[in-house]
């Protein structure tokens, strides 16, 4: 036993992580699944149903998925053999092979993906027939009555996280402004995800989400672009968009660049994030002289440089674009900002609070988070335990989950920092973890990533007047003013954290302020509604 950490919670896993590990025997039936009768994930089929191409595609691809795996490395076999076996077995034993290291995939090899960077950075894609030549096509539509075709990485329903919950709350605003939106997801996904649904289209709040799934993955990154712009260019022939519309990475901006090319339409490349800092800051080894980080960042800002427009998140991002050599005025900031609903009054938290073993007085710190080390929960862990020993103690409730996590639930038993970690949880419970918290925590540290790009968990945070403390960066900068919308503090600094946090814990109506400042900046200017309008200098290309 861990001293400090709720284990009650340490396996619970909410809808969204559930639906993340999502098996071939797993995926239920549901009413939108069901065709003259037939539930096609039942063991017993319908022989007409078998001859969906859906039906059949699922069983197909993932024998071709498993294969490529293990043939391009075959030390992948006893993790895939694991995972297997925890979706297979029941119960406490399921549970516990899930949560082994063995069920975590393997990564693949870094010389291998640094030779299909290279691949992808030398092909040309082949010209397009002069018939499709971008200046034989009339000039498109204003933006009332646009009609836009986004390639993104995942969606909902299936993936639950800041980049899906984007994509679908900005694609509900641009329709209510007369923008049709249709969101295709990248070749092979949800399957190549290892989530059994080979439906080619579902729809989640009348946003239309069209999946992209090939008999069979292909072989190599430039085949997958390739094949990715031919069944992407079948939704081009029977949508007619006015616009292409990628988002992060450079793979979906590759895809819609050669659509655009084949079909003579502009292509807007939205960069939600640097993969290559990412990258950087996950690992100390990693330099920004390896070749894997050089050849990255070349290919994003291919990217950038080929398309129309380039959107962005913030100021930071966009100065960062610009000083790559991309041209000031084809860069556009669409800043993260939330669903109305999140500014109405917190709910009731005594009954969460009880739940999660918080005794009612105890002053709680938290976040939602992924777990990753450049989200510097560790920094928040110490300067909790701090506290304890200043005789402060807090409670952290740590909402999310990541490869971090293990070893922050060890930090905090560690240095007896009470911790309640809750796993990830569905988006609709955010606001009753919200309630629970004194103080919303952004502890990220000094990396560049965290230099440079904005998260969305803090806005929400501030929505419902909570006070955020946040890590004094730039990307930070732009979302919090201290002593008007929150507080910003030393990064990685535990003592400074300490003291800030101390300063606030025990200030009520400095918080009450606070909180109410940071929720009309967002009523003011952080909703869905207010930003999707931002999109429109992007779409009125030509």
């Amino acid at each position: 036993m861990l001293p400090g950490v709720d284990h009650r919670l340490l396996g619970a896993r909410g809808a969204e992580g559930a639906d993340h590990r999502c098996g071939l025997d797993e995926v239920r039936p549901r009413p939108q699944d069901v065709h003259d009768g037939c539930q096609h994930n039942f063991p017993s089929v319908h022989r007409g149903c078998l001859r969906s191409p859906a039906v059949l595609r699922k069983p197909v691809y993932l024998l071709g998925l498993t294969w490529r795996q293990l043939r391009d490395d075959p030390g992948r076999a006893p993790r895939l053999a694991v995972r297997l076996l925890a979706r297979a077995a029941p119960g406490p034993l399921g549970g516990r092979l899930r949560r082994s290291r063995l069920a975590v995939p393997r990564p693949r090899g870094l010389q291998r993906e640094t030779a299909e960077l290279r691949a992808l950075l030398a092909h040309t894609p082949p010209p397009p027939p002069s018939w499709t030549a971008r200046s034989a096509r009339s000039a498109p539509p204003g933006p009332s009555g646009t009609r836009v075709l986004q390639l993104v990485t995942n969606a909902l329903p299936r993936t639950n996280a800041g980049y899906t919950v984007r994509t679908h709350r900005l694609a509900l605003a641009q329709r209510e402004l007369g923008v049709d939106v249709h969101v295709a997801t990248r070749l092979g996904y949800p399957l190549s995800q290892g989530i059994g649904d080979a439906r080619p289209r579902v729809e989640v709040d009348g946003v239309p989400y069209h999946r992209l799934i090939p008999w069979a993955p292909p072989s190599n990154p430039v085949r997958a672009v390739g094949k990715g712009a031919d069944l992407a260019g079948r939704l081009v022939r029977e949508l007619r968009p006015d616009v292409l519309h990628a988002v992060s990475n450079h793979l979906n901006a590759a895809v819609a660049l050669e659509l655009g090319q084949r079909h003579g339409l502009p292509v807007v490349y939205e960069v939600r994030g640097f993969l290559e800092d990412s990258w950087l800051s996950r690992d100390p080894a990693h330099r920004e002289t390896d070749e894997f980080y050089r050849l990255t960042r070349e290919l994003e800002t291919r990217r950038m440089a080929e398309a129309d427009a380039v959107v962005t998140l913030g100021e930071a991002m966009r100065a960062e674009i610009a000083a790559r050599g991309v041209p000031a005025e084809k860069i556009h900031t669409v800043p993260n900002a939330v669903d109305e609903t999140f500014l109405r009054p917190l709910p009731d938290a005594a009954g969460l609070r009880a739940s999660l073993g918080i005794p009612a007085d105890a002053p709680v710190v938290g976040l939602t988070s992924s777990f990753y080390g450049y989200e510097g929960i560790d920094t928040l862990i110490d300067a909790a335990a701090l506290l304890r020993g200043r005789g402060t103690p807090v409670t952290l409730l740590l909402v999310g989950d990541g490869p971090e996590r293990g070893a922050l639930e060890r930090r905090a038993a560690g240095h007896g920092v009470h911790a309640v970690f809750t796993g990830r949880v569905p988006m609709e419970s955010v606001r009753r973890h919200h309630a629970v918290l004194d103080v919303f925590a952004v502890p990220r540290r000094a990396d560049r990533v965290c230099q440079l790009v904005t998260p969305l968990k803090p806005i929400e945070a501030m929505a419902g007047g909570i006070p955020v403390i946040a890590s004094d960066v730039k990307a930070l900068r732009e979302i919090v003013e201290p002593g008007v919308t929150g507080t910003l503090t030393v990064p990685e600094e535990p003592e400074a954290w300490a003291d800030s946090l101390e300063e606030l814990i025990y200030a009520p109506e400095r918080r009450r302020k606070i909180g109410q400042s940071a929720r009309e900046w967002v009523r003011a200017e952080r909703t869905w509604r207010a930003v999707a309008a931002c999109y429109r200098a992007a779409y009125a290309i030509t």
